[in-house]
């Protein structure tokens, strides 16, 4: 097995008042030459939205771009006519494809926390696509959930790349193994509540760890944790 840690610390912040994003790779104003992505997950942000304040309309083209709810309510709208509200524990995907627009707002009285996830798509210039499920923490204790998938279903999000993305929420001295596809793959696996232990890996809150020449590992949670598990292909 082959490990990089990215220590929460580490991060790049981009911080205006009613946004404050926390960048584990680079992305807009924060440049890191060793901090380019890895694999083909090119972006994982730990974003912060103040009641009230949003992103205003703006486009995206050719890349798979999944918002995961940690907390409150944001309104999703869309130039292919989607106008709904995601809330906490719920996923949504966009697969930009030949181009689309959107814009996202706090309509909730707290802070919006939210994980925004950038993937290079496996196909370029697709029509673009727009999903949305929930996972309600309370029906995914102990498990990991699959909640993005390359694969059409009726229990998970899909994309345009041989990817998947999984939810833990595990209580205290608990352990999880993942055994990854067997064909190019790298995993990322970051915490967002709590600590967990990976082949000897001390990961808190905010902590990210990349794993690859892997078959498999345990993940084991110290006291109660939730984290995310990305699964992408190490190259093209």
């Amino acid at each position: 097995m082959q490990k990089a840690l990215f220590p929460a610390a580490d991060r790049g912040q981009k911080d205006i008042g009613w946004l404050l994003s926390k960048f584990t790779f680079s992305f807009s104003s924060y440049r890191n030459p060793t901090r380019n992505g890895f694999g083909l997950l090119k972006a994982f942000n730990d974003d912060r939205v103040e009641a009230g304040r949003g992103f205003g309309l703006h486009p995206h083209g050719n890349m798979e771009i999944i918002s995961i709810m940690l907390q409150g309510k944001m309104s999703h709208k869309d130039s292919m006519g989607y106008n709904e509200v995601v809330e906490k524990d719920g996923v949504q995907i966009m697969s930009a494809g030949s181009g689309l627009r959107h814009e996202e707002y706090n309509v909730g009285d707290d802070d919006v926390k939210f994980l925004q996830i950038w993937i290079e798509p496996k196909l370029q210039n697709i029509s673009p696509r727009y999903q949305r499920r929930s996972f309600p923490r309370e029906n995914r204790i102990n498990k990991l959930q699959t909640v993005v998938s390359n694969e059409e279903g009726a229990e998970h999000c899909w994309i345009n790349q041989n990817a998947k993305l999984s939810l833990g929420y595990f209580e205290g001295g608990q352990t999880a193994n993942y055994v990854l596809n067997p064909t190019n793959k790298c995993v990322f696996v970051f915490v967002t509540e709590g600590e967990v232990a990976i082949d000897g890996e001390r990961l808190l809150q905010g902590d990210g760890l990349g794993i690859w020449e892997a078959d498999q590992f345990d993940i084991r949670t110290e006291g109660g944790a939730q984290f995310i598990v990305v699964e992408v292909p190490v190259n093209h």
